[in-house]
């Protein structure tokens, strides 16, 4: 019987350029160079203690490299929870490559057989005390190859550090406030810029006054091309009185008029749409209807409300333009740059460094472009661009908002026997780099402005965008899923954490309680008799042992149950919340259990799923987009506030570990199970259910009343 022809992981086969991910540099240490970047997930720990087991180092030795287009391999985006898929699986294939490689070359030197030597903290070392080290043998030995399929990395019994917990690499710098942000980040002779944006949606500029801005003390230049207008000078402070100015100056035209931001279902279901069949399930043997239940769940439009606005650096140099950026994509924004500029890529070098917070497709690369445009007219100097509050929470893309209707055909035992899932959302995705058109915001407002691309869904194979989540986990006898998506997008939308899991998850979960509570059933026992999967219901027994399910009822305070498997094919998230309310609801407690297969580092994990799971409640209790027919009125924090400190939660959370299986993501598991789990919680406490986000003291009043 032949086995299987070996292949080399995703990122490597893309980037097979060994001396592209690993260099062993001079002074003890080793370089790592992965193409996916840290947005507070904690991916460069976990990639760390990948390459330092595979390679037999100390971690301390390892350095990792932010990405750059100059230098990193090209894996696209960081998102979808796909960074240890991704960049993990090629890293240790890579290392485990290199060792090889290394081992051999030890054996000529030293003498003896390969697979008698030994390596310790990067020491080559093997019979009768002979040894040299990755350091000795790096001048004789050329990384610039390509990587081989074949490689065999270390079994799990020979790991040392993937599996355990791992001090963060990034947390040190962030509480001791050195200088990792691009917000603090200082060039020598840096210039400071502002963009003038609309307070209308969509509004052109028609006139500018330029007089008073110009006046300004420090006044560098003001860069106009169409609607795109800013100002540069040599302070901050100066930019912002001299965006002022121009503000006073400027003249604009109506705009385009916005949904009822309290109908959003009603103006989302009249909407031009693509419609798609996402999947359809027959049943062999069709039981009797004797009924059917029909539920509409609505989810709004939810900014990312990252704690620092979106920054961004460019300098120019002749025809060339170098970016600091803290995209998720550098390779991806490049490619928009050059369509924009007009530019070859390889006179484009975009690097990342981080950023306060990141949920999605927020305005990192917007604003990259911004600095590009304004650097223009600096003279060669450095310019950075810091958006304000307002400009974040109004330009920026959002979550987007939706409608799901779900219909269940029940039996006479209120058993289901059909399942119908329909969704109506705008597109979950418009990162730049995808398209022959860029997607970046200032490329829409130039005098020869590019069309605004309408956001599209990733294709259900990866994924999916507004029917991430929507086929259903549990055995029914038959399904019908389908997606609507807009052809329209008056709120710009892109891809926000999760994409459409969240609502999807929400409505599903939601659904089930409401069917298992008119079967008088326990909605844990209904959950596990529609489930063949063992690791499903082995986190949702989990977590439900963990919260001591179903404690005994008490006044004031409710318990609910959520389950999902983030895309259907990641991580294993099942969460119940106890929360106390009457016309307002507090979050107390959140229990969670996830199976992520091999946790690299369990404490990461619990990190993410932690995170998720408190920005979950943030956006269940608090978070929705605000609009009048004009503008976007949620431009700050008192009109669009978050979770409090003094408001979160208590969260646990259980790891299942899991080592025999290959790594999956955990940052956008713990979301959608959150979501549904506070809302069935609701209904536990109130008898009130709740099927339109957020669950705030007037929904809750209306929901009471209907």
């Amino acid at each position: 019987m032949s086995s299987a022809v070996p292949t080399l992981p995703f990122s490597l086969a893309a980037n097979p350029r060994l001396s592209s991910w690993i260099r062993f540099a001079s002074d003890g240490q080793v370089t790592v160079s992965p193409g996916k970047v840290e947005i507070g997930q904690g991916i460069v720990t976990a990639l760390a203690q990948i390459a330092a087991d595979e390679l037999d180092v100390d971690i301390g030795r390892v350095q990792m490299v932010r990405a750059t287009t100059a230098a990193s391999p090209n894996e696209g985006v960081t998102s979808g929870s796909l960074s240890i898929q991704h960049s993990g699986r090629a890293l240790r294939a890579a290392c485990a490559e290199i060792r090889e490689i290394f081992l051999s070359a030890a054996s000529d030197r030293l003498g003896v057989d390969a697979s008698v030597l030994q390596i310790e903290d990067g020491t080559i070392s093997g019979p009768g005390n002979v040894r040299t080290s990755y350091w000795e043998l790096a001048d004789e030995i050329s990384l610039d190859r390509d990587a081989t399929p074949g490689a065999k990395p270390k079994s799990i019994e020979e790991r040392s550090l993937a599996g355990r917990s791992a001090q963060r690499i990034d947390i040190p710098d962030k509480v001791f406030a050195h200088r990792r942000f691009i917000h603090d980040t200082a060039l020598p002779g840096l210039l400071h810029g502002r963009v003038l944006r609309p307070e209308k949606a969509r509004a052109k500029l028609t006139g500018l006054r330029e007089d008073e801005a110009r006046a300004v003390p420090g006044f560098v230049a003001i860069v106009r091309d169409g609607s795109f207008a800013g100002a540069v000078c040599e302070t901050e402070a100066g930019t912002e009185a001299a965006l002022k100015a121009l503000r006073k100056g400027a003249t604009w035209t109506e705009g385009e008029a916005l949904p009822d931001e309290n109908d959003l279902a009603a103006f989302l279901k009249a909407q031009p749409v693509e419609s798609t069949v996402i999947d359809t399930r027959t049943a062999a043997n069709a039981g009797r209807k004797a009924r059917t239940l029909k539920r509409q769940y609505v989810r709004p439009y939810i900014a990312h409300a990252s704690i620092a606005p979106s920054c961004a650096m460019a300098q120019w140099s002749g025809d060339r333009v170098h970016v600091w950026t803290h995209s998720q994509g550098v390779y991806l924004l490049r490619n928009d740059l050059a369509l924009v500029l007009k530019l070859p890529l390889e006179n484009i070098t975009v690097e990342h460094l981080e950023g306060a917070g990141c949920y999605g497709h927020n305005p990192a690369d917007d604003v990259a472009l911004d600095a590009v445009l304004l650097a223009k007219a600096a003279g060669g100097k450095p310019v950075r661009v810091q958006w304000s509050r307002a400009d974040e929470m109004t330009h920026g893309p959002f979550g987007a908002a939706m409608a799901i209707e779900i219909e269940a055909d029940l039996d006479a035992q209120n058993e289901i026997v059909e399942w119908r899932h329909s969704i109506w959302s705008n597109g979950h995705a418009a990162r730049p780099g995808r398209g022959t058109k860029p997607t970046l915001l200032a490329g829409y407002e130039l005098e020869n402005p590019f069309p605004i691309a309408i956001s599209g869904n990733p294709p259900q194979a990866n994924g999916g965008g507004g029917d991430r989540n929507s086929v259903p986990l549990y055995e029914f006898p038959a399904w019908k899923i389908e997606s609507h998506r807009l052809l329209t997008m008056p709120v710009r939308t892109s891809a926000l954490r999760t994409l459409g899991a969240q609502g999807n998850v929400f409505a599903i979960e939601c659904f089930l309680d409401e069917i298992a509570a008119e079967r008088g059933e326990d909605p844990v026992a209904f959950r596990l008799r529609h489930l063949k999967d063992e690791r499903a219901k082995n986190v949702i027994r989990a977590a439900a042992k963990r919260a001591n399910w179903k404690p005994e009822p008490k006044a004031g305070t409710g318990y609910g149950i959520g389950y999902s498997r983030y895309k259907n094919s990641g991580a294993y998230c099942a969460a119940v919340a106890e929360i106390e309310g009457d016309e307002e609801i507090r979050v107390k407690k959140l229990t969670l259990a996830v199976d992520v297969g091999e946790a690299i580092n369990p404490d990461g994990v619990v990190n993410q799923i932690e995170g998720g799971a408190i920005q979950a409640t943030s956006w269940v209790l608090k978070e929705r987009v605000r609009f009048d027919r004009a503008r976007i009125t949620s431009n700050n924090w008192a009109d669009y506030p978050i979770l409090r400190f003094s408001e979160v939660p208590q969260v646990e959370v259980e790891v299942i570990q899991r080592s025999q299986i290959d790594p999956v993501g955990a940052g956008e598991a713990a979301h959608g199970p959150v979501t549904a789990a506070i809302a069935n919680a609701v209904f536990d406490c109130l008898g009130v259910r709740i099927r339109k986000l957020p669950i705030t003291r007037d929904s809750l009043i209306a929901a009471m009343e209907a």
